[in-house]
């Protein structure tokens, strides 16, 4: 077992003025046990601990680090902008350049606005969704996460359509009632509440791959079924593609399916892993923003010249590596390897793979809503993760996140991640 006392000295401060000792839930490896591994530096594929333990990282900041750590060009590209100056609060023209490849990319957002979250932009794509349509009811669906804000911390209790109870303190009742939690794949419940309830719906929200119950595709014709019933009742339809923008393609998951979302939602890739985010659709909706139409939203770091300079750069080297596709054989390469690891180990695993993003879960599958999910054992992948974080490989300290692959890794990341899977599935 690789010693980590520097990291277990920093949890023990940290804990003392820090709730749980981290600034997000899940750094706390409360899935997983154990103490958090403390980040000193990273490099292409590599991350290194506090006490200078090397790992191969599969994290890679949930997801945004597409290039791999600190890539000498947006490095650079945030070494310059730093120079003059860090924050404005005013118009610069780089929020206009990374506006532009942003819509190249995803052109269903005629008209975008920064944020500086993926919980921002879900959020405000929300209020434009309820100020476009006049309507309260917003539609989401298990498993699905869409960002810390109060109208989406909601569960869904055992009927097929369940009105918004709080999964979280502080959260009222009477605004969660708002947001429906529907089951994730399941045709029938969907079709069945918008028969009931379409003509109070303001919009639907989606992560159009689910990537927060791990990984889970969407069956055949559940994307295209939300287009219809949407569209026939005149409520919008809202993919949340911070996880899967520029990761599942460079399009996203809209050009896969080829179905035109009315609002879209993008995270920290479109900043190179600095704090940002974007949302944007339909320019007859998208001009009920203010200053232009009523729905407010504001921001004085919205726009920030640092993540727009970071983003710039991130998104010409996307575009200029073909990526994510280019990533494609190396990501299957580590899908085939881990699931011949696990038989030959006896382990059953269930291997789900999209783009550059990938995950295992710990039972025979098929996978294909959140409570199939739930079936797997957690146990058995908390022993996994510690197993290959002592072989020098972090992968997800939960069960229920996904993988990810950058353009830093290579052929000998991936033969070394199957080695060390290999004996970690034998420990088992």
């Amino acid at each position: 077992m690789i010693s980590r006392p520097c990291s277990e000295g920093l949890f023990a401060e940290a804990q003392k003025i820090i709730p749980g000792g981290v600034d997000s839930p899940v750094r706390a490896f409360g899935s997983v046990g154990g103490t958090p591994v403390f980040i000193d530096r990273g490099n292409g594929s590599r991350i290194w601990d506090a006490d200078g333990n090397e790992y191969i990282d599969y994290v890679l900041s949930w997801g945004p680090l597409l290039l791999g750590h600190a890539h000498p060009r947006v490095v650079a590209a945030i070494q310059e902008a730093a120079a003059q100056g860090t924050s404005f609060g005013a118009p610069t023209a780089s929020e206009t350049e990374l506006a532009g490849l942003i819509q190249d990319a995803y052109p269903s957002m005629e008209l975008l606005r920064f944020v500086n979250s993926g919980t921002e932009a879900t959020m405000s794509a929300i209020r434009v969704a309820r100020g476009f349509t006049g309507r309260n009811l917003i539609i989401k669906f298990e498993g699905c996460y869409h960002g810390h804000a109060d109208g989406l911390l909601v569960k869904a209790g055992s009927g097929g359509a369940t009105l918004g109870i709080p999964d979280s303190a502080g959260v009222p009742e009477d605004y969660a009632r708002n947001t429906i939690t529907l089951p994730y794949n399941d045709a029938e419940a969907t079709k069945n509440f918008f028969k009931k309830e379409g003509k109070n719906i303001a919009g639907v929200i989606i992560e159009p791959v689910g990537g927060n119950m791990g990984l889970v595709p969407p069956v055949e014709g559940f994307i295209e079924l939300l287009a219809r019933e949407t569209k026939n009742v005149g409520a919008l339809l809202i993919f949340d593609e911070v996880m899967t923008g520029f990761r599942v393609a460079r399009g996203g998951a809209q050009s896969i399916f080829g179905v035109r979302p009315d609002l879209t939602t993008l995270g920290k890739v479109i900043g190179g892993g600095m704090p940002v985010g974007a949302y944007g659709g339909q320019r007859e909706i998208m001009e009920m923003v203010a200053p232009l139409g009523p729905v407010y939203q504001a921001g004085t770091l919205s726009g920030n010249p640092l993540a727009m300079a970071a983003g710039v750069e991130t998104l010409r080297l996307i575009q200029e590596q073909g990526l994510p596709e280019a990533l494609e054989e190396r990501s299957r390469q580590l899908d085939e390897g881990m699931s011949e690891a696990a038989r030959a180990a006896n382990v059953s695993l269930w291997s789900v793979r999209r783009g550059s993003m990938f995950c295992s879960f710990f039972q025979d599958g098929p996978v294909r809503n959140f409570e199939d999910a739930k079936r797997s054992d957690t146990k058995k992948y908390a022993k996994f993760f510690h197993a290959m974080l002592d072989r020098g490989v972090l992968v997800a300290p939960s069960q229920f996140e996904v993988g990810f692959l950058s353009s830093s890794h290579t052929g000998a990341d991936i033969e070394m991640t199957v080695r060390a899977a290999r004996e970690a599935f034998s420990a088992l």
